[in-house]
């Protein structure tokens, strides 16, 4: 409710703020977009994946709630509207430097493990982003296996807790 507040009051104080601050040279509108095309790949995005996508815009872009909310509502619509994925990464790649670059393809792994299977089709995708990221074949697949070691433990912090003392 409060969230629902402070919208209000911005809407009437800077009605076009929303476009003036993720504009289409923006990278974070960008990567958003890349990352909402990697979860809605296999249909409709699942609650444990909207909510890492939420939890890993405000902590990489350092947004509030509302402000990672518009972040997304505008990517979802310029992702709905992209014929493919240069635009997005064209974008990206005239922003960051490598590591910054490596951290995008980070974390979309941590989307597409984030409901605890990977598909082709997004394995696929991030193959093709990274390649258009310059992040090397090698970076990808290390970047791949460090998500899913963190995913398998995790899994096994998860069951040990939920795990009745004998």
């Amino acid at each position: 409710m409060l969230d629902g507040l402070r919208q209000f009051i911005a809407d009437i104080v800077a009605p076009q703020a929303e476009d003036r601050a993720f504009g289409d040279s923006d990278y974070r509108l960008a990567a958003t977009a890349l990352l909402i095309h990697v979860i809605s790949l296999d249909g409709e995005p699942t609650e444990a994946e909207r909510r890492k996508l939420h939890g890993l815009i405000e902590s990489h872009f350092s947004l509030d709630r509302g402000t990672a909310d518009r972040l997304i509502a505008s990517a979802t619509r310029v992702e709905g509207e992209a014929v493919d994925l240069y635009h997005f990464t064209s974008v990206i790649m005239r922003s960051l430097n490598e590591e910054g670059r490596k951290r995008i393809v980070e974390m979309m792994w941590e989307l597409v493990y984030a409901d605890g299977q990977v598909t082709e089709f997004e394995d696929n995708v991030v193959w093709r982003a990274s390649d258009l990221l310059g992040v090397s074949q090698r970076d990808r697949i290390d970047l791949k296996h460090l998500i899913a070691s963190r995913r398998s433990g995790q899994v096994k912090d998860d069951v040990a807790t939920t795990r009745a003392p004998q």
